[in-house]
């Protein structure tokens, strides 16, 4: 298994330290061959090479079985030219990948109901599975940037962009995730208003009535899914949506489980795959042992499941996180008023141990 680690700025390389333990110790039981190459993305690449994304750590990313991401990122880096920013490199990485479908899973464990801000009968049994299109619409459409008008005024402007063949394999992700769950899909669109999004719809339609009539099939649009994901999150099982619309309700969906620190992802395409926490670098407790390091975690399990072949490591990562949170362990996120709480070096290793004794 050969593994590219792309930690990057922040609390990456802490979290990512974390998970690189888990998977060690997951060699460690079962005498596994695993293979590290580290490399800089980021705000470390704009250091180290004057790029968001060096050259050597795309070239790194496409040569390994799969890629571990920590998180990119940080105040230092905000006044660099736009394509010189850590958010550049990620954006960049994931398309260079061919990284189109991003299945980023929310799940409330039983464990941590009092971490949610919502009431305990809304949440209990919420697992959801948010299916984003990673590699178009508006944070890659042309044209965009910022120009200065004929009067003087500035205009800044992006565009909204999907073909139909990008509508279609994203489709087909989401209808073939929801066969194995519960065979429901709900499509979200601002089809009344975005004529992008009405093609959005009218594709997910045709591939539906086409091929995935098994599937149950709905529409909501984006208000409303927001506003619905707080009253009543288990009316959804697979959330399909486009790139900006999943990067916000995926967001939203996380503090239905406690904290954004609990949720993984994957980046999949046809040749290559990444797998990152959905949350962000966090500059303000890097460095202090602070964070939480089970999102890292579990994307190491959704990377055993869907990149290395071996379902039954996952399940094994997923069961040892269910029982540290069973036994009390917490981070100061998911950590209720007045309970004991660990930092992220502790937390990996209650995983780690919890795996060696099953």
């Amino acid at each position: 298994m050969k593994i590219a680690v792309l930690a990057g700025d922040g609390i990456g390389p802490e979290i990512v330290q974390e998970a690189v333990n888990v998977l060690d110790t997951l060699a460690k039981i079962h005498a596994l061959d695993v293979q590290y190459d580290y490399a800089d993305v980021g705000g470390a690449g704009y250091e180290s090479a004057g790029t968001p994304l060096p050259a050597e750590s795309l070239a790194l990313a496409k040569k390994a079985d799969a890629v571990l991401l920590g998180a990119v990122g940080g105040p230092q880096w905000e006044s660099l030219d736009k394509p010189l920013r850590p958010e550049a490199g990620l954006l960049s990485l994931r398309y260079e990948l061919g990284l189109f479908a991003n299945y980023r899973p929310a799940k409330v464990h039983e464990q941590l109901i009092d971490a949610s801000t919502l009431k305990a009968d809304v949440v209990r049994g919420v697992d959801i599975l948010v299916v984003r299109e990673l590699v178009g619409g508006i944070y890659f459409g042309q044209p965009r940037g910022i120009k200065t008008l004929d009067d003087g005024q500035q205009q800044g402007s992006n565009t909204l962009v999907y073909t139909t063949s990008e509508i279609e394999r994203i489709a087909h992700i989401a209808f073939q995730a929801a066969r194995k769950r519960s065979g429901r899909v709900c499509s979200i669109d601002k089809a009344n208003v975005l004529e992008s999004t009405e093609l959005w719809r009218q594709v997910v339609c045709r591939v539906h009535s086409e091929e995935y009539s098994d599937v149950e099939l709905s529409h909501m649009y984006v208000d409303n899914a927001a506003m619905q994901l707080i009253r009543n999150p288990k009316q959804f099982d697979v959330m399909l949506t486009t790139n900006m619309f999943g990067d916000i309700l995926s967001d939203e969906a996380s503090m239905l489980t406690g904290s954004i620190g609990l949720l993984p992802s994957a980046s999949l395409g046809k040749e290559h795959a990444m797998y990152e926490p959905i949350h962000g670098s966090a500059p303000d407790i890097a460095g202090q042992d602070k964070a939480n390091p089970l999102a890292t975690i579990l994307s190491v399990a959704m990377m055993l499941r869907y990149s290395l072949g071996r379902e039954d490591m996952a399940d094994k990562i997923e069961q040892a996180v269910e029982q540290v949170l069973a036994n009390g362990v917490r981070t100061a996120d998911i950590a209720v008023s007045g309970e004991y709480f660990i930092g992220c070096a502790a937390m990996g290793h209650a995983v780690c141990a919890q795996l060696e004794a099953m």
